[in-house]
């Protein structure tokens, strides 16, 4: 008997990705661009396989749940007042918060056996309270890379996620449900971060903290996958 190889989420794209790949403004297209190779990374990582092939725990998603809520109550409290100060005007905060669903999600899946404090959740959100004092023009990458992974692979996790759920008679997850459309919401992130007001310098660094967040993601992958053990 053969085991399934997990597809990655990025052999994913369909003809309207692509398209709106090559609809993307530069800054966007650098961003896409230089966290290419953190994404890959992040998907070979033991949980995201076993979780794109069906096989994460219920207590591994319920430890992810718990662990993302932290950051986005964050995100959700600075980011407004940041990213109008940087000029990105227009940007769809109400349509993109997820700290409701994370909380509603928290309290349906209580019923499932608590983890460990995440380790992992409190290293990002310390780096995020650095950024949103020091620079936030840091602390927007992130905001780009939760929300445009949210609304890109995120929504194939989701399908598997509320899968494993429902198998086991759990409620399916909110954390990953938008009430617009997927594809309008991209494009509002995508343009408010492009309307950003960046010296040279800002812009080199946004790039580098694309990657930094990256890797905030694997150090939370990298404790997910040990609580299969």
């Amino acid at each position: 008997m053969t085991t399934a190889v997990p597809v990655a989420i990025s052999d994913h794209a369909g003809p309207a990705d692509v398209l709106a790949r090559k609809g993307f403004g530069p800054r966007v297209r650098r961003l896409h661009g230089r966290i290419g190779a953190a994404h890959h990374q992040a998907e070979g990582m033991s949980f995201s396989r076993s979780l794109l092939a069906g096989q994460a725990h219920p207590r591994q998603l319920a430890a992810l749940i718990r662990a993302l809520a932290p950051a986005y109550g964050l995100i959700e409290a600075r980011g407004p007042l940041l990213a109008a100060a940087l000029g990105a005007e227009g940007f769809p905060w109400a349509d993109l918060a997820r700290s409701q669903a994370l909380h509603l999600d928290i309290a349906r899946l209580a019923v499932v056996p608590a983890t460990p404090a995440s380790a992992a959740a409190e290293i990002w959100l310390e780096h995020l309270q650095r950024l949103a004092q020091q620079a936030p023009h840091r602390f927007m990458a992130h905001v780009y890379v939760r929300y445009g992974g949210d609304l890109s692979g995120g929504q194939q996790l989701a399908e598997q996620a509320n899968a494993i759920l429902a198998g086991q008679g759990l409620p399916p997850l909110q954390f990953w449900q938008f009430r617009c459309p997927i594809p309008e919401l991209k494009q509002e992130l995508h343009d408010a971060i492009e309307r950003m007001d960046l010296s040279e310098d800002e812009e080199l660094e946004l790039l580098e903290e694309s990657v930094i967040a990256f890797h905030d993601t694997q150090r939370l992958l990298a404790e997910l996958g040990e609580l299969a053990a």
